[in-house]
């Protein structure tokens, strides 16, 4: 088991950094906006007793729209 996970972080690892290469400033807000969402709104869940599946679902869509905006307002298109 242990094995298994580690040979698809091994795999997976490369490939999402790899993707991120040609994204516009747009995309990488909303990309990034939506990860750090998810993870602190999985945290706030936790901490607050509720489920950190549904923080992480609204602080996800909240974080993508954030940064979405924020990507936006840097630019749009790579520079």
């Amino acid at each position: 088991m242990r094995m298994s996970k580690i040979l698809v972080l091994t795999l997976l690892v490369p490939l999402a950094v790899g993707a991120c290469t040609n994204m516009s400033k747009r995309q990488q807000g909303a990309l990034s906006g939506g990860a750090i969402g998810a993870a602190g709104g999985a945290a706030g869940a936790a901490v607050v007793g509720a489920s950190p599946t549904t923080g992480a679902i609204v602080g996800g869509a909240l974080g993508t729209g954030g940064g979405y905006l924020y990507g936006s307002r840097r630019g749009g298109r790579n520079r």
